[in-house]
């Protein structure tokens, strides 16, 4: 039953990032879809690690992704907040206009 709730919430959770990743122009509303998206698929991975039998392992799996998923979005927002210094620009619209 727990693993049920776990997957169920994980699942959830990669709904809301699709949509919000999906429907969204500004930078910084994309990167919050996707790290709800892979906040889902770690309490996933953490849920079927703990069901079957990983035991302490599952808590060391699921600490190294959150920190390395955390260094990721830290670098996101680090290029988002200088692409907005240099061009004042913060929709995709924008910052696709910049590769062109």
């Amino acid at each position: 039953m727990v693993l049920r709730i776990a997957l169920t919430v994980a699942a959830a959770l990669v709904a809301t990032g699709l949509y919000g990743a999906l429907s969204q122009q500004s930078i910084v509303m994309i990167m919050m879809g996707l790290e709800l998206v892979v906040n889902g698929l770690i309490l996933g991975a953490g849920a079927f690690w703990w069901a079957g039998g990983g035991g302490t392992d599952a808590s060391v799996l699921v600490v190294v992704l959150v920190t390395v998923m955390a260094v990721e979005m830290a670098l996101g927002f680090a290029v988002a907040l200088a692409l907005y210094r240099a061009r004042q620009v913060d929709l995709t619209d924008d910052a696709a206009e910049l590769a062109g």
